[in-house]
């Protein structure tokens, strides 16, 4: 079986409630915003590495 299959047909959406009531009882309303911008910025930064990965790799590849 797949895992991921299993996990994501447990989730549902009160389990999503309650994870996003944890998160703002942790982190309160105005940290919000800076905790996704930093998600975003750290996901941009990976996807830029693993495209600056890949062109060293076909360079590589090429010689």
């Amino acid at each position: 079986m797949n895992v991921l299959a299993i996990f994501l047909g447990m989730i549902g959406l009160p389990q999503v409630i309650i994870i996003v009531v944890v998160v703002l009882l942790l982190f309160g309303g105005r940290k919000i915003p800076e905790l996704m911008k930093g998600l975003g910025s750290g996901i941009k930064e990976f996807k830029k590495a693993t495209k600056d990965d890949e062109k060293e790799e076909k360079l590589e590849e090429s010689k």
